[in-house]
Order: C-alpha cells, then sequence, then structure tokens
C-alpha cells in the first residue's frame, strides 16, 4: 500500500507492543532518541508488531534489539489505542515482562530509568502509553491505601 506520493503506507491501526518491567517496586522507562519519532519522550520499552509475528514475540524481539534483554513475556497488563495523524492510529499492547538475562545496552534509547509508579505522571509519554501510566499510578496508590 502507497499514499499519493508514493510512501508505504501503515497499516492503521499499527499494532504497538510495550513492556511494564518492574522490580523492587519501580518501571522501567525508556527516554528515546533524539532523530526518532516522539524523540525525547518517555515510553515503556517495546515496538512495532511485524507481519506474521505474534504480540509476544513481537516484543522479546523489540527488548531483544533496543536493550539487549531476553525476557519472559507474562500476561496482558492494558491496551490503549490513540491517533496521531489522519490515517495513522496506534493500537498498544502493554504486557508485563520479566528480564531473563541481559546487559541493558541501550541501542534504541538516550537514557533509561527505573522510577516509582506515582512518579511516572512527571514524565512526558505519547498518548498511546498514558493508559498505561494511569494505571500503574491506580495501582501503586491502591497498594499504599
Amino acid at each position: 500500500m502507497a499514499d499519493a506520493a508514493g510512501r508505504k503506507k501503515k497499516p492503521s491501526p499499527q499494532v504497538v507492543t510495550a513492556a511494564v518491567i518492574e522490580r523492587d517496586g519501580l518501571v522501567l522507562i525508556g527516554k528515546r532518541k533524539r532523530g526518532k519519532r516522539f524523540a525525547g519522550n518517555w515510553e515503556f520499552p517495546g515496538g512495532t508488531l511485524e507481519k506474521g509475528e505474534t504480540p509476544e514475540e513481537c516484543l522479546k524481539r523489540e527488548l531483544r534489539e533496543e536493550l539487549d534483554l531476553d525476557v519472559e513475556v507474562g500476561e496482558l497488563f492494558c491496551s490503549s489505542t490513540a491517533d496521531y495523524a489522519p490515517g495513522w492510529t496506534v493500537r498498544l499492547l502493554a504486557y508485563r515482562a520479566t528480564v531473563i538475562s541481559g546487559t541493558f545496552c541501550l541501542n534504541d534509547h538516550e537514557e533509561i530509568r527505573w522510577v516509582r509508579p506515582a512518579e511516572l505522571a512527571g514524565y512526558d509519554f505519547p498518548d498511546a502509553d498514558r493508559p498505561v501510566v494511569e494505571k500503574l499510578v491506580s495501582l501503586s496508590e491502591e497498594d499504599t491505601e
């Protein structure tokens, strides 16, 4: 599929996966590199589903490519849909994931941080990631009550 200018069109909705990786009450987020879409925004690591992949396979591949991590993908944490441009909608599937092995090499991010869920609202996330942030914040508030 191509648009009027001959550029390859992205399927809409574009399915993207993300990992909710938690350790010692903290959650892992990454800051997108300059020159990439949403540069400077924070995100939950993951990436775009390729043809023939399951979301779980996609997440494992993306975390290996982005951070040199091998993970075990757990249950679906939440999903969201965001419209970014006419004809471009992203459907985000966020899964809980556990790191099995790896080095946290920054191939796709400027920086990674482990942050308390209650602090996530202070970071700039793309629209598709915001429901994940809201759910993590809500769950952390329940834990402190």
